[in-house]
């Protein structure tokens, strides 16, 4: 049995760690397979703002940096910034995956410009940093959004009447005024409306957690992992003193 352990950004309760599980529903996995979702031990409130994407990847980094030691084949990050990509790959032998950069460059095998499609303007810098790293903003059409205030822990439950049209206008705007050829899920709480906005759109919708659990699953097969080159070992590893900052920010919270 290879357990891939996907960590969730916030903390929360099982019962709305159970509305991320759901990511699963609907995705073929072979018997060996077996996927095991962690909350943060304490985090950012929402990632809005680059003050969020620092609190964002220290919580991440701890939650899963002893994953190898603990029987995981591989990790996966619940949130398309990829919050804790970089600082995992530098201390974990087994592959590291964020849906973020993975829903882009998946983008571009099936179209040949994208758009995002987000809840909040306010994320705009979450894309923005992805974009830029990867050197693709002119492959980026556009980020709409709906302007209407995410819940990352109920997610998109109960909101359906409301969101799910906002969000299919502005995907058309997207494929009609902006050109995309590709549509990307802007965060991972929106995989409710995956299904709703496939059947109606005439490009492709990438529901980016759901993509990156399929990219990890075909990297285990083929036995690849990240470039040591590119994330080098850390000289001098503190995580004694992370998982002691992560405790003390749990207790209080």
């Amino acid at each position: 049995m290879k357990k891939i352990l996907t960590i969730v950004p916030f903390a929360m309760s099982p019962e709305n760690l159970s509305l991320r599980q759901q990511q699963l529903q609907g995705l073929q996995f072979g018997p060996d397979l077996h996927f095991e979702y962690r909350s943060v031990k304490a985090g950012p409130v929402n990632y809005s703002s680059h003050h969020d994407f620092v609190l964002a990847d220290a919580s991440i980094f701890e939650a899963g940096c002893r994953a190898q030691q603990e029987g995981f084949a591989a990790v996966c990050i619940d949130t398309m910034s990829d919050s804790g990509v970089a600082a995992l790959r530098s201390v974990l032998d087994i592959p590291v995956f964020g849906p973020g950069k993975v829903s882009m460059l998946t983008a571009l095998m099936l179209g040949d410009r994208f758009s995002i499609l987000a809840m909040a303007s306010r994320w705009k810098p979450l894309y923005k940093k992805a974009l830029d790293e990867l050197g693709m903003h002119h492959k980026c059409a556009s980020v709409r959004a709906i302007e209407v205030s995410p819940d990352n822990q109920a997610l998109l439950s109960g909101k359906e009447e409301e969101v799910f049209p906002l969000l299919a206008a502005a995907a058309m705007k997207a494929i009609e005024i902006d050109g995309a050829d590709v549509i990307i899920l802007g965060s991972t709480t929106m995989h409710q409306a995956h299904a709703h906005l496939q059947a109606r759109l005439p490009v492709p919708v990438i529901n980016p957690g759901p993509l990156s659990y399929k990219i990890a699953e075909s990297m285990l097969a083929l036995g690849h992992t990240h470039s040591r080159s590119a994330y080098p070992r850390p000289m001098h590893p503190r995580l004694d003193m992370l998982s002691a900052m992560m405790d003390a920010a749990k207790a209080a919270s």
